[in-house]
């Protein structure tokens, strides 16, 4: 027969919705440097291709 489970507690429910939020934090600090660096060029570890038309209309 099935056993009703117990309820989890707030501070519980508190502790995993801070460590989701930390997390979303970390990717999106890391995704708005990617961006930066490749806006400035700097970007040694990320390949893209630049095209010729937004290039010219860029200088």
């Amino acid at each position: 027969m099935a056993v009703p489970k117990k309820r989890t507690s707030k501070s519980k429910k508190k502790i995993r919705e801070t460590i989701w939020k930390e997390k979303a934090i970390k990717a999106r600090i890391k995704a708005f440097s990617l961006a930066k660096s490749i806006l400035t060029g700097r970007s040694k570890s990320f390949y893209y291709i630049m095209n010729e038309e937004n290039s010219a209309q860029s200088q």
